[in-house]
């Protein structure tokens, strides 16, 4: 036989396209063609591939060798194709059987040694390769992110030599152990009940993680607002089964762990002021996936808010509304998932404490006002809720008080009724209802619409923002077990709204 077909997948954002190598030895003058449109590290498997064939025990033909990678104008990138070509180079020379080939996917970078290496990108290779019910044979080392797709045979291998073996039927490779993960997260060291005061902003706290709702904490240096945003993760629930599966594949095609994730934990993450646009949203060359795609599922806390470049700031406004980011490059696009909650914190002005008691600040208002439209408009009417938090006085802090305030598990209990009561009325969360939606799952009194188009006009609200106060208003109303929303549920969606309009100052 002087022809082999192995099949494979590449990595092209989160998905997973199929990729046929195929191998052909014809006479002529030794030689190794590969074609398929292979990066650089793809080119390079050529010799990594020759060295772990030989250190192996095998042969290397003495031939023509040509490979293509199947479809041609796909880019090809990374080591990941290195097993499919050995094995498909073994094959073409009768060197091992090809019976099983059609009913397997191989992935993995092999070693000189013939060692097989760990990829990027396994998980939504194992998503394509179940709907195409395929075994995938996969290193070791990928073996417990691809064991999250159930109802997938996977075999994992550590050296070229046991993929041989079980291709000629001398032994038969290990399953991948598919664990089911814990029903319960572990208990978080970060508790809200640490947190002293602050009723007001423990309460947004509250809404935003009910509701998934964006939220912005203003408040002088050392008032907590950080302290708050840290222990949101511990309000929210875990993942379900499907979330787990998307911000996995994610984490996997960065190259990150996600023994976390597996165990529903979602993700919390936290990018340094200086971050530039490419490190938020993604990109590159081969484009990867920014902090809002690691946050998918999960919280994006964005300290310091108008440190951040305005060019940085202003890509977020895309993503907020559709849950997902376009990367753009002259050959391709790639889209990543985006569909998380922003929690933000700031000063108030440069030196942080304006309108404090304290008398510190000594920011002109004109300082004041740059420092604050640092934040565009559009970027502030996608947030739901503002919140101020003021610093408490050293006797409060200090004083030892044996009321203790309510912790995170009492509040996401709360939360956790809220969400379900979401779930069986609209099967998501208030915070992506869409517009045509909120008339008949909001049902507003006519008082109350009157209400709202007053407080628009006296407060400068776009349409948007009424919409978002209408979902915050819902949120706080299935906290309440409230089944319409009323008038107080509205007052208060109001109030986080309050203060916010076109002017110099953010917050009132």
């Amino acid at each position: 036989m002087s022809l082999a077909i192995v099949h494979t997948r590449a990595q092209l954002g989160v998905a997973a396209p199929a990729v046929t190598v195929e191998i052909h030895l014809s006479a002529g003058l030794p030689a190794l063609m590969l074609v398929g449109l292979p990066e650089a590290a793809v080119r390079e498997s050529k010799e990594r591939v020759r060295s772990a064939i030989i250190n192996s025990g095998f042969e290397f033909p003495q031939r023509r060798i040509t490979i293509n990678l199947a479809p041609a104008d796909l880019p090809k990138e990374g080591g990941r194709y290195d097993l499919a070509i050995a094995v498909g180079i073994l094959v073409a020379s009768n060197q091992l059987p090809a019976k099983l080939l059609d009913n397997i996917e191989l992935l993995g970078e092999l070693a000189l040694s013939g060692e097989l290496r760990s990829i990027t990108g396994v998980l939504p290779a194992a998503v394509a390769c179940k709907k195409q019910r395929r075994a995938l044979w996969i290193p070791t080392k990928n073996c417990s992110e691809a064991a999250l797709v159930r109802e997938l045979d996977i075999r994992v291998a550590d050296h070229l030599l046991d993929v041989c073996a079980a291709l000629a039927g001398k032994k038969e490779l290990l399953h991948a152990e598919q664990e089911s993960p814990p029903l319960t997260l572990p208990v978080s060291v970060n508790d809200l009940s640490d947190v002293k005061g602050q009723i007001k902003a423990k309460r947004a706290l509250e809404i935003a993680a009910a509701g998934g709702h964006n939220l912005l904490m203003n408040g002088v240096p050392g008032s907590g607002k950080s302290m708050l945003a840290a222990r949101l993760p511990g309000l929210l629930p875990s993942l379900i089964e499907e979330e787990r599966l998307e911000t996995a594949a994610i984490y996997s095609v960065a190259g990150l762990p996600v023994d976390d994730i597996c165990r529903g934990t979602r993700p919390f993450r936290a990018p340094h002021h200086t971050a530039s646009a490419a490190a938020l949203v993604g990109g590159g060359s081969h484009p990867r996936p920014g902090e809002i795609s690691l946050a998918h599922h999960g919280v994006l806390f964005l300290d310091e808010l108008p440190e951040f470049s305005r060019k940085v700031l202003e890509v977020l406004r895309e993503p907020l509304e559709t849950g997902s980011i376009l990367i753009s490059r002259a050959a391709r696009q790639t889209e990543f998932p985006a569909s998380f909650q922003l929690i933000a914190a700031m000063n108030p002005c440069p030196c942080g404490y304006a309108g404090d008691s304290s008398g510190k600040c000594r920011c002109t208002p004109d300082q004041v006002r740059r420092y604050q439209e640092k934040l565009s408009g559009p970027l502030l009417d996608r947030i739901d809720l503002f919140v101020t938090v003021a610093a408490l006085p050293a006797e409060t802090l200090l004083r030892l008080d044996n009321a203790k305030a309510e912790s995170s598990a009492d509040v996401s209990g709360r939360v956790s009724a809220a969400l379900q009561l979401q779930y069986q009325r609209q099967s998501c969360r208030n915070n992506v209802l869409a517009a045509q939606s909120l008339d008949a799952i909001c049902q507003l009194t006519d008082q109350n619409r009157q209400l709202l188009a007053t407080a628009a006009t006296r407060f400068g609200l776009s349409a948007r923002a009424c919409h978002r106060v209408m979902k915050v208003a819902r949120t706080i109303a299935d906290l309440n077990a409230n089944e319409k929303v009323e008038n107080a549920d509205l007052m208060e969606a109001l109030g986080f709204r309050q203060g916010l309009a076109n002017q110099p100052s953010v917050f009132s």
